[in-house]
């Protein structure tokens, strides 16, 4: 071991645990990105597994932030951005329970939102490793770069809702219509999510930096 190594502090728990659930976030965000380009049941259960996977982290977080005294930041902070990473990873798994469920056909609109839903958590991931190595100015730039993201889907989201309504024009698809419609409220949620993030990223930088 170097001497230089010795004197390096050890990364403290709750941001590994973090990052795990960042990393975690992504994966089910990527298969969902797979599952969309073409639906498999064997994808929709992977989504389902990864989402238990980080309730679990969750669980083991909360239990953790109860027995500890000290923590990086604020331990209030520490369970927004935990349960802020577990809802997105949620509405995913809603997303293709449902579809399942309904019978619902992707659409080109629920495949760009889920592709923005993931450069986003790439982006929360990398700020999330910047807060923990301190490089605050640069964990803000991802932060804001994921609340930029979120208002693509938003735009997304419209203008899929508008395209959407107008095939209620014929009474017999209505039903699809309405089905449709839920699949990408839930992405639109996780979206929302996602932004919530970002934004205790930067209320925790502007506490310690």
């Amino acid at each position: 071991m170097k001497l230089r190594d010795l004197f390096k502090s050890k990364p403290n728990k709750f941001m590994l645990m973090l990052i795990d659930q960042t990393e975690i976030t992504v994966k089910g965000l990527d298969l969902l990105i797979h599952y969309l380009k073409k639906r498999s049941s064997n994808v929709a259960k992977q989504i389902v597994e990864t989402e238990d996977q980080a309730e679990e982290m969750r669980r083991i977080m909360i239990e953790e932030l109860m027995d500890t005294f000290i923590t990086p930041f604020d331990r209030e902070d520490i369970f927004a951005l935990s349960r802020d990473f577990d809802d997105i990873l949620r509405y995913s798994s809603t997303t293709v329970e449902e579809m399942e469920i309904l019978d619902v056909t992707p659409t080109p609109q629920m495949q760009k939102m889920a592709e923005l839903l993931c450069d986003a958590a790439r982006e929360l991931h990398l700020a999330v490793l910047r807060l923990q190595d301190k490089h605050y100015a640069v964990a803000t730039e991802h932060a804001n770069t994921a609340k930029r993201i979120e208002t693509q889907v938003e735009t997304t989201y419209r203008e899929a809702i508008a395209e959407l309504f107008e095939e209620t024009r014929d009474i017999k698809r209505v039903m699809n219509v309405l089905k449709v419609r839920e699949i990408y409220r839930h992405l639109s949620n996780a979206a929302d999510r996602q932004a919530r993030a970002a934004d205790v990223i930067s209320d925790i930088i502007l506490k310690i930096a």
